[in-house]
């Protein structure tokens, strides 16, 4: 290969970087050095409608978080700078007068047109895995769901660097100059992510010694090899010996034994050891096994009711003559190695299955991204060390303390019900279970959405498993992303091809980190007679559809579920999701159209009501947009209502600044990466972002805009999604979009579940306008709200049953009227 040629399969493997998916959960708003945080008196707006009803909701309650913020100092632990362009304070709000009555809008800002309109995504994303560390000191929480989320920090940022980092180091490498949206070069954004990640690494190390303070004081040591007691020693030895030592394998490392190849994530120990015959020196290895807990429990030989571990390498560390015998230790330090871990697929590849398995191999031999060395190491083995990696500085982290911080969750794993949540177990929808569990029953009478995790998942497969056994069922559609390994849907359309069903599964090999196991799931659906189909080699389909086909008096009827999250029921017990189920036959034609789209490659001529990336789905929501525009120009209530988990789309984005510079309200839910800058005079003045991380990682995407009635509204346009405002969903996926038109259905979204996320105020944080975040908490003198809580102690409207008739979910009236009252005062900041 010349250098051309080198050059372009780097560009390739970098622009594939760019759309890799990034990591589901992340941080908040901590650092080592104190900063001013730039805060916007973002424009709290009460949202409009055709007419004022006493219940009806007229504002979300980011607006009451921004203004608060205005008024705010900074964060207790605010991030470290980042180069944005500051805006200044936003002015008072409009209020809900037609655009053409409002006062004056401020001068068009200086950002339009600039790429510093765009938040950094990466420089985003180390916002949102600040704001999960930042759960790792919320007092809110039991303290090994403290620990908890702290380790899900640390786990983000070993994703994030073998994805994102890997993929602009590529092409830092190459000499690939292309620059981000936000204008920076991949050298730019490197330096500016080593800054931030740098004050996450050490406020991740901060608060694990807290933790393990307070960890000792609830009776959990973790102690280290000095302090183990001459019995506990003892027993720790016989434990080495028989548990630890046979798996174990001591390398010298010379000319004769050269330095071995240390696997992703692999940590090991450097020594340097001293020949006690002739005081010859020998640099050694030990690589610890990843097969053998982190943590080795003590036992109780004292009796004191204390639950004492120590972590394996330090235990190791006890026992080095065991293993190098005839050798003293002279200097020891363990390291940690992150290497790139993306996929590349050549798009010419005959067996796909085959081309993956080759390429899970080759993961574990990625290129070294980042190496992680105990900063106690000696400096002369560091050197050692990283001579050997041929690592450069820049990709050299020194840990004051214990590195892979993700494994404390085999701690969190203890019985200790105290330290922990108070288990929940999710509501079964009663209408179904009036029903005697005959899901097909219930999705007859009407239309059904199941919130996840509050109301089981127990439902999408039963709704499955139940099909396999139905002798009326003949046939059966499936996508599959991600499930869990002992998956009840992998069993039910087993079950159902060896019935003799025509079962089609589409199996998505390219969903990251889960690849293996879906190349398990493909092999052990075709053993069953399973129709297994890859989808497209150089799309993702990450739609969530399956469809049932029953006979019913003569006639074939379809039965379809549209879901925002995987079929895993794992997940499903921590993620916020919905599955839409609909025997609609019209949206059963759009299910039946996209399933022969990813299968036959056959594009739909015109979906009825659907939408499909990466075919309509944008059009469709540029064209909401645009139709919000039109209502606020010609002085008609203009309103959009947004929840989702990233929003990086360049168009989307400057389809929404435009809105508001035309006085359309725009509130929106973004848990993770947002780049559009929300309160910025001139740019995006009525637009307000908000942020919820808490005990469920919000997941669901919900898309709603009024139609020139104001939100939340009956005639509102209302839709469910799969898909990101990302350009890998929109326009690198395969996505699916379902418009939610049964009106108990559209008031449970709508009014229920887009409301009590806007009203939370316990466990969101307000997006400022240079990416930061800050937390929202009640005002004085204001009732708290928790959007989770309310969820699990209030039935949904459309899973209600007959049993629950007299027992509405509780009216957020009172609390929509509180929030009134406080936006009222709020326009006066």
């Amino acid at each position: 290969m010349d250098v051309k040629d080198e050059q372009a399969a780097a560009k390739a493997k970098a622009q594939a970087a760019a759309s890799a998916e990034a990591p589901e959960i992340g941080g908040s708003e901590t650092a080592a050095k104190p900063r001013k945080v730039v805060t916007a008196k973002a424009a709290p707006t009460k949202v409009a409608r055709a007419a004022p009803k006493p219940d009806a909701a007229k504002v979300p309650p980011a607006a009451k978080a921004a203004a608060e913020g205005a008024k705010a100092v900074a964060p207790d632990k605010p991030t470290p700078p980042i180069k944005q362009p500051a805006a200044p304070k936003q002015p008072a709000r409009a209020g809900r007068m037609p655009a053409a009555k409002q006062e004056a809008a401020p001068e068009p800002s200086p950002l339009i047109g600039t790429p510093e309109r765009f938040i950094n995504r990466e420089l985003s994303w180390l916002h949102f895995n600040r704001r999960v560390l930042e759960e790792a000191s919320n007092l809110n929480h039991p303290l090994l769901e403290q620990l908890r989320f702290l380790s899900i920090s640390a786990n983000n940022l070993d994703e994030f660097f073998m994805v994102r980092v890997a993929g602009l180091r590529g092409q830092f490498k190459s000499g690939i100059v292309q620059l981000s949206q936000d204008g920076l070069t991949p050298a730019e954004q490197l330096a500016r992510i080593g800054e931030a990640v740098t004050a996450l690494a050490s406020d991740q190390q901060r608060r694990w010694r807290e933790l393990r303070d307070s960890l000792f004081e609830v009776g959990i040591v973790l102690v280290d090899g000095p302090e183990v007691t001459r019995n506990e020693k003892s027993w720790l030895e016989d434990f080495f010996l028989h548990h630890v030592f046979p798996v174990l394998t001591p390398l010298a490392v010379d000319p004769a034994h050269p330095f071995p190849f240390i696997p992703n994530l692999g940590f090991s120990l450097a020594l340097e050891l001293v020949r006690t015959t002739d005081g010859r020196l020998l640099n050694a290895l030990i690589r610890v096994p990843n097969k053998v807990d982190r943590f080795i429990r003590l036992p109780d030989l004292a009796e004191t009711g204390a639950v004492r571990f120590i972590a394996l390498e330090q235990a190791i560390a006890l026992f080095i003559g065991r293993l190098f015998p005839g050798y003293s230790v002279r200097g020891l330090g363990g390291f940690r190695v992150i290497r790139d871990s993306d996929i590349e697929v050549e798009e010419e590849a005959e067996d796909l299955m085959r081309v993956f398995e080759t390429a899970l191999k080759q993961r574990r031999r990625g290129s070294v991204i980042r190496l992680e060395v105990e900063a106690s190491m000696p400096e002369n083995l560091r050197q050692f060390v990283a001579g050997e990696f041929g690592v450069q500085s820049e990709e050299l982290f020194f840990t004051e303390g214990m590195l892979a911080l993700n494994d404390l969750s085999q701690l969190v794993g203890l019985e200790r019900s105290d330290l922990k949540f108070t288990p929940y177990n999710p509501r079964f929808p009663e209408r179904i279970r009036d029903l005697g569990g005959d899901c097909y029953a219930a999705i007859r009478q009407k239309d059904l959405i199941v919130h996840h995790p509050y109301e089981s998942f127990d439902v999408v497969v039963q709704f499955l498993a139940q099909a396999a056994r139905d002798p009326n069922v003949v046939a059966i559609k499936q996508t599959l992303y991600r499930t869990s390994s002992d998956s009840p849907i992998i069993k039910a359309l087993a079950e159902a091809a060896e019935a003799g069903k025509s079962v089609t599964a589409l199996v998505e090999l390219k969903a990251r980190f889960d690849e293996e196991a879906n190349i398990r799931w493909a092999r052990d659906l075709e053993k069953a007679g399973v129709q297994v189909v890859f989808g497209f080699i150089e799309l993702k389909t990450h739609a969530k559809l399956s469809m049932v086909v029953r006979r019913e008096g003569g006639q074939l009827v379809t039965y379809c579920h549209v879901g925002t999250g995987n079929y895993h029921p794992i997940t499903a017990r921590i993620y916020t999701d919905l599955s839409f189920f609909t025997a609609d036959p019209v949206i059963a034609r759009d299910v039946a159209r996209i399933f022969n789209f990813i299968t036959g490659y056959a594009e739909p001529a015109e979906l009825e009501r659907m939408a499909v990336s990466p075919l309509t789905l944008k059009k469709k929501l540029l064209a909401h947009i645009a139709d919000e525009i039109a209502h606020a120009k010609a002085g008609r209530p203009g309103a959009i209502w947004g929840k989702c988990n990233a929003l990086v789309d360049a168009q989307i984005i400057d389809a929404l600044y435009e809105a508001s510079q035309a006085g359309v309200q725009v509130d929106l839910i973004v848990r993770g990466i947002c780049c559009l800058r929300p309160g910025v005079p001139g740019l995006s003045d009525n637009i307000r972002v908000k942020s919820i991380v808490g005990r469920f990682l919000e997941h669901s995407r919900i898309y709603a805009f009024g139609g020139g009635h104001g939100l939340p509204h009956p005639k509102a346009h209302l839709y469910i999604s799969s898909a990101d405002l990302m350009q890998r969903n929109l326009d690198r996926r395969v996505e699916a979009m379902t418009p939610i038109l049964n009106p108990t259905v559209h008031q449970q979204v709508l009014d229920q579940i887009m409301l009590a996320n806007f009203l939370d105020n316990e466990q969101s944080w307000t997006v400022l306008p240079d990416g930061s975040s800050q937390r929202i908490r009640p005002a004085e003198g204001e009732t708290p709200f928790n959007a989770h809580r309310y969820f699990m102690t209030n039935p949904s409207l459309s899973g209600r049953g007959k049993s629950l008739k007299s027992s509405s979910p509780k009216s957020l009236a009172a609390q929509r009227i509180r929030l009134e009252s406080v936006l009222a005062g709020a326009s006066d900041l």
